[in-house]
């Protein structure tokens, strides 16, 4: 029987390294050698044409030759959170328990750092298996607040994100995000209305609001994720920490000219724009 002070030996453990408890016991998913090689093939292809749902990411499979076929295809996407952009409420699975906040961004001039905040969950490749990572993200800014891994999709590493972006940067006015479940949930919303935010969720017509943090993963995984093939959860928060440090710090963004999301968070100021 595990003691209550290795118990929390163990919690305190993962809040120092970043990390979800269940990654703690980490172990590679029971996909087949063939099954993950697919995965990475439909990931490249969906940050080119993430409007590609099943079939047409079967169809793609078929012409460059491999025998994948559609429901192979649909159950390998939903595994790894891929959801096509439709112009409609389709952006992520929703809970049909869970409450779901109107959209509060219509017509907002967003033109300060802490006004709004949103996150996302990407899944990210193993070298025999696969995590999932989530980021908040400073919408004015763009920078990267906090972040987790993990390998399950259980709200619990969304939270532990979310606590730490309040913590270091204080409430934003509001956080915009899709209606999947775990932005749904329970601990997530009583977080939030705690800190006393305003509640958005991405509605009809909305999925274009997740652009900024789609090019993010797109960065992320061909700089970093699709170079390196992580073996252990260890590895791959020590990569991809590195590369979110140096995404925030010393990556300008093309928004703000020759500015960082670091620089421009701390400044409070209009973003400075490249000479002609």
């Amino acid at each position: 029987m595990v003691s209550k002070d290795h118990e929390l030996s163990q919690r305190r453990q993962c809040r120092l390294l970043q990390l979800s408890r269940s990654m703690l016991y980490y172990r590679p998913k029971g996909e087949s050698a063939e099954n993950l090689a697919f995965m990475e093939i439909i990931d490249k292809q969906f940050l080119e044409t993430p409007w590609y749902g099943s079939r047409q990411m079967a169809r793609h499979m078929k012409r460059q030759g491999h025998k994948c076929g559609r429901h192979r295809v649909r159950r390998l996407m939903r595994l790894m959170r891929l959801v096509p952009i439709y112009q409609e409420p389709n952006t992520s699975k929703k809970h049909p328990a869970h409450k779901i906040y109107p959209y509060l961004l219509k017509g907002l001039a967003i033109n300060r750092p802490n006004q709004v905040w949103c996150a996302d969950i990407t899944y990210i490749r193993m070298e025999r298996g696969f995590l999932y990572l989530v980021a908040i993200m400073d919408w004015y800014s763009r920078k990267v607040l906090a972040w987790r891994l993990s390998n399950t999709l259980e709200a619990d590493f969304c939270v532990a994100a979310l606590k730490e972006a309040l913590a270091k940067y204080g409430p934003p006015e509001i956080f915009n995000t899709d209606q999947g479940s775990q932005f749904t949930s329970s601990d997530w919303i009583d977080e939030l209305k705690e800190a006393k935010v305003k509640i958005s969720m991405d509605g009809k017509g909305r999925w274009i609001d997740n652009r900024m943090i789609e090019r993010l993963w797109r960065s992320l995984k061909y700089e970093c994720v699709y170079l390196r093939a992580f073996e252990t959860g260890s590895q791959a928060r020590d990569g991809i920490g590195q590369w979110l440090a140096y995404y925030n710090a010393d990556r300008p963004h093309s928004t703000h000219g020759i500015l960082t999301p670091d620089e421009v968070h701390a400044s409070k100021t209009e973003p400075m724009k490249m000479a002609a």
